[in-house]
């Protein structure tokens, strides 16, 4: 949270150093203000002002930003004398071409997912790959690239995680190695084609309605294809080694990586407890102490959740969750002894018999369990699992874990049933961090679910029909071919995605219409405009990194591409050549754990900490914001 209130306020600074110029003169002398194109005005200073403010909640974050996202087409019409927005343009983020395509997009992908096309390549890696770190980084770079140009890199993501960790943890090579190539690849993937991220989409929407040039299918993939050869050629080589090894892989034991042993004890139940006769929930459950009954063995049998129903016999042992204080207090006088001799491993918990088994639970950005905790959506109790310690960033937190507050990124370790674990693996709102058994796929439902991808990429990219109607007829196809069940459309969907789009689109139409863009691009330009255009384009480049590692990359390409081409307009350079560098930027989050949906779905699971990405991002982003303007300037000019 420190280092998001650091970065806030660098972002306000950079923001306020924009406009300081008119500002400063304006409080000098009002009569002596000089000619600006255009002139700063009251509408100007309102739409900055909701600018700045939105970004300061997208950095904060006080409920998800979707939600925030939603409210920006309220405050616009509210201001509408300044904003000059229309109720119909305020709701127009709905209706977009974009929000729809993006939105069958995410189904499109769940399709491939279904069909077992993503886990059929996952498969083969490992027996190509064998234990050879850089070809596990190479390989998986590569086969990540690839799919991730054309679905959504999101969920390519979200499939491949589990798969990677495993890899890595039977091949003895850390997770952490391989984790941030996965992520960054899927970045540079999404570059190669217009599906590849919904950032692209959103742009060629934006891109149509300033400069009447939406992107075809193809159109950027010689430059994404360069973007991506070099990210390739960095994360076997420069980057491979920049990478730590967070997560230590000589111990098969998730108790010993997250240092569980102060936090689980082994108890029994003596003849004269006075606990005899009552049921666990009873005497545990309504508890002012921050302890949990884990595991249950009575006569050599072992129970688990759901626990509140068993009657306490003499005899059972008990294995409890607690700091050793909050436990010593907590036994006082009950008739239950400490088995101190006794350590608590992941073969005493787990139980291949009765399929219990302790995992890892990565709950990723669209999940409902961010800002929620435990308590308050019953998940003990609907998953019938026991929660034994939250990672959070590099911490792990032991205690009060009820009252968590979750966020995207946080990893639960969890003990579960192979029934409950199958139901976490169906949910779109959990990624697991183990293997699962999956049904096999036969080839006939790869083959169909890939023609069907194929068949939206022709139709689209030979303007046959619209991109939108394409993919949406590529739901329907999923559907009907039983490849996505119909309730599966819904969970499908990343709908905070879908608000941020629908409540920023309108946003962009404000940036435009008041004149906003073109009065920020003028202020950027009396800094950078003594230099040339392919410079400036640089510079363009790199500030919209800048600030898509702070916040979503979608936000990023609607707030700077109205920006970029009046910058291109003014100084008579090709518009087109500056809101392509605009798009590549703004999916190039490379140095943030917090910019890019991918990178926080990775974060935890790979025991990073926030300088890592700076470490293994910030040269890879230097790199790109040379090579980019520079092939942007050969193949389209400027």
């Amino acid at each position: 949270m420190q280092v998001k209130k650091i970065v806030f306020i660098l972002l306000i600074g950079m923001l306020l150093a924009c406009l300081y110029p008119v500002i400063s003169q304006a409080a000098d002398n009002l009569n002596n203000y000089t000619e600006i194109i255009p002139k700063f005005n009251t509408s100007i200073a309102i739409v900055g002002s909701v600018i700045i403010l939105l970004l300061g909640l997208f950095v904060w974050e006080p409920v998800p930003i979707g939600i925030i996202a939603l409210a920006v087409p309220v405050i616009l019409v509210a201001l509408n004398l300044w904003t000059k927005v229309s109720n119909e343009q305020a709701l127009s983020g709905f209706s977009n071409s974009a929000t729809v395509t993006i939105m069958a997009m995410f189904v499109l992908s769940r399709g491939i997912q279904n069909s077992g096309a993503v886990q059929l390549l996952g498969n083969k890696l490992e027996s190509f790959t064998g234990d050879n770190q850089k070809k596990q980084v190479g390989t998986i770079t590569a086969f990540t690239g690839f799919i991730a140009s054309i679905i959504n890199n999101t969920p390519v993501v979200a499939a491949f995680v589990p798969m990677v960790t495993n890899l890595g943890r039977r091949t003895k090579v850390s997770p952490s190695k391989l984790l941030i190539p996965l992520s960054y690849a899927s970045m540079l993937g999404g570059t190669i084609t217009l599906l590849g991220t919904s950032t692209n989409i959103l742009a060629s929407q934006v891109s149509a309605r300033l400069i009447n040039h939406p992107f075809g299918m193809f159109e950027f993939t010689k430059l994404g294809i360069i973007v991506f050869g070099v990210g390739f050629i960095y994360l076997v080589t420069v980057g491979y080694y920049l990478i730590p090894e967070r997560i230590k892989v000589e111990s098969k034991s998730l108790l010993k990586d997250y240092k569980m042993e102060k936090f689980l004890t082994e108890v029994k139940i003596d003849d004269n407890s006075p606990l005899l006769g009552k049921s666990i929930g009873e005497a545990f459950k309504n508890l002012d102490k921050d302890l949990d009954v884990i595991q249950m063995t009575r006569e050599g049998e072992q129970f688990m959740e759901p626990l509140d129903v068993k009657t306490i016999r003499s005899g059972d042992h008990l294995v409890i969750r607690a700091a050793k204080e909050t436990l010593l207090k907590f036994i006082e006088n009950k008739g239950i002894s400490l088995l101190l001799d006794i350590k608590i491993n992941q073969n005493q918990l787990e139980d291949s018999v009765q399929g219990q088994k302790i995992i890892e639970v990565v709950i990723p950005d669209n999940s409902f369990m961010t800002g929620q905790t435990i308590n308050n959506v019953n998940f003990l109790e609907r998953y019938d699992a026991s929660l034994l310690a939250i990672k959070h960033n590099e911490k792990i937190s032991y205690k009060n874990l009820k009252s968590f507050r979750l966020k995207s990124g946080n990893v639960l370790l969890l003990l579960v049933t192979d029934a409950t674990l199958k139901r976490l693996d169906n949910n779109m709102s959990f990624i697991i961090e183990d293997d699962v058994e999956r049904p096999n796929y036969s080839p006939s439902k790869i083959f169909l679910a890939l023609g069907i991808l194929s068949s939206v990429i022709i139709l689209a990219s030979m303007n046959i029909i619209s991109i939108a109607i394409a993919t949406l007829g590529g739901v329907i196809a999923m559907v009907a071919t039983n490849l996505v069940k119909p309730n599966e459309v819904y969970e499908a969907i990343n709908w905070e995605v879908v608000f941020l789009l629908a409540g920023l689109i309108p946003l962009g139409v404000a940036i435009e219409q008041t004149g906003t863009a073109q009065f920020i691009a003028s202020q950027l330009l009396q800094v950078t405009g003594i230099f040339p255009p392919v410079v400036i384009l640089g510079i363009f480049y790199y500030f919209t990194v800048l600030l898509t590692n702070i916040i979503s990359n979608n936000a990023t390409a609607v707030l700077m591409i109205p920006v970029a081409v009046n910058a291109a307009e003014q100084i008579g350079a090709n518009p087109f050549a500056f809101v392509l560098a605009v798009t590549f930027a703004a999916s190039a989050a490379f140095s943030s754990p917090i910019g890019y949906q991918t990178n926080l779905m990775i974060y935890g699971p790979g025991g990073y900490r926030f300088r890592d990405f700076i470490r293994v991002g910030a040269p890879l982003e230097i790199i790109l914001a040379i090579i980019v303007p520079l092939f942007i300037s050969i193949f389209w000019g400027i």
